[in-house]
């Protein structure tokens, strides 16, 4: 909520000028903030799957043991092994923590998934081409799932594979 206050002498007009700046300012904000960068990402992951003619299912639906729903970016089935694959990219340094966190609870709510005769593998593959990721946004997932650089697209293919 934005809040108009009238200052001692100020015209109604140049408040509301004020005011719609502060609402401008804070959509700059919440644009810049948005993590945008995974929808290009997130289709470029699934043109590259296409491409490695690797079946997926994009945006699958899976119901963690707390009960909440979680979206997976993409299910992979390979002969040797089905993936579960969150697409980690954003622009913003400060949204990259939030969203590593994101994904560290999805993968630890999932991960009754991992065991069992249809047991799934869990991939976290971090979109490096922006510099915006620390070691500590890396260290918070890799324990739950494995690691993979989109700057390094066949390691990322051969995860899947093996």
């Amino acid at each position: 909520m934005l809040v108009l206050r009238l200052k001692a002498g100020e015209t109604m007009a140049k408040a509301v000028t004020r005011l719609a700046q502060g609402a401008l300012r804070v959509g700059d904000l919440w644009f810049t903030m948005r993590t945008r960068a995974v929808e290009s990402a997130s289709d470029e992951v699934e043109e590259f799957l296409k491409e490695k003619a690797i079946p997926f299912e994009p945006d699958r639906p899976l119901t963690g043991r707390s009960g909440k729903p979680w979206r997976i970016d993409f299910h992979t089935r390979t002969p040797r092994r089905s993936s579960l694959v969150s697409v980690l990219s954003t622009g913003s340094r400060g949204a990259s923590r939030s969203m590593a966190e994101h994904v560290l609870a999805t993968w630890y709510d999932l991960s009754n998934l991992k065991v069992g005769p249809e047991a799934l593998q869990f991939v976290s593959l971090f979109d490096d081409t922006m510099d915006v990721w620390s070691r500590e946004d890396f260290n918070l997932v890799s324990e739950l799932s494995e690691i993979a650089h989109w700057s390094k697209p066949d390691e990322f293919a051969a995860k899947l594979a093996a």
